[in-house]
């Protein structure tokens, strides 16, 4: 399997590039990543509750996931990561531009934290040997990669048994195509033009259909829509635009 994953590359060069250009811009809320900062709460409350769940951990513990190694699969610059260090998870951040991790790596040396940021790919952790992790996030990364079904089954491979994946993407639905894609990028200009390419959005029975050989559970989706009236992201049984989806690995 680990040759398998090291002869093939996850890397699009095109969309690593597009994020590397604005890589300085991760932390600014009101820069090109402010949609992703007014995401993050709804994205931090879902992780929160499914592994409080699934590692039956207490609510109330200030850092209820103390012991727990967590993967932040295309971090970014660490919006993610961070909140999940400060909740007790080890945390490696992994990203394959430069930029980002640097960017990530900075930031959270600057906040105190104490993250493993990575340039790198699943497919090179897998290929390395590296250690299985308890949660693995990969939030809004399967869309820009350049094969997602071998992608994902390679994160598949690097998940813990007993662990948890959690998977947030786009549906490839004309309602995405208007709003995430034209309206996002070309009216309300939220996002750079070209940040997205509504081809490879994914339905969620592809995500199923990607891990069928896997020894997992695939549940969702869990919708989450945007109200334009109050300004923030909720769940939702809507998942014809963003969603995500919950992969388990039985226990060994």
């Amino acid at each position: 399997m680990a040759r398998m994953a090291a002869a093939r590359s996850s890397i699009d060069p095109a969309e690593v590039e597009t994020f590397s250009r604005i890589a300085a811009e991760w932390w600014d809320p009101k820069g090109k990543f402010a949609p992703l900062h007014r995401f993050n709460p709804v994205r931090l409350a879902f992780i929160r509750d499914q592994a409080l769940y699934r590692f039956s951990r207490d609510p109330a513990a200030r850092r209820p996931f103390e012991g727990l190694r967590l993967l932040d699969i295309g971090c970014g610059g660490g919006l993610l990561s961070e909140p999940m260090a400060r909740l007790g998870f080890q945390v490696t951040g992994v990203d394959a531009s430069a930029k980002n991790i640097a960017t990530a790596a900075t930031h959270a040396a600057e906040q105190g934290l104490a993250i493993d940021y990575r340039a790198s790919t699943a497919e090179d952790l897998l290929a390395a040997g590296e250690p299985p992790f308890d949660v693995i996030l990969n939030m809004e990364v399967i869309e820009h990669v350049a094969d997602p079904a071998a992608y994902l089954q390679d994160c598949a491979g690097l998940l813990k048994p007993g662990g948890l994946m959690i998977v947030a993407t786009l549906n490839r639905t004309l309602k995405a195509l208007a709003l995430a894609k034209i309206g996002a990028e070309y009216v309300l200009r939220w996002l750079p033009v070209g940040a997205h390419d509504w081809r490879k959005f994914l339905r969620p029975a592809e995500i199923r259909d990607f891990l069928a050989d896997a020894p997992v559970v695939v549940d969702g989706p869990f919708g989450v829509v945007f109200n334009p009236l109050t300004g923030r992201w909720t769940e939702s049984t809507d998942c014809d635009v963003n969603y995500m989806m919950t992969v388990t690995r039985d226990a060994a």
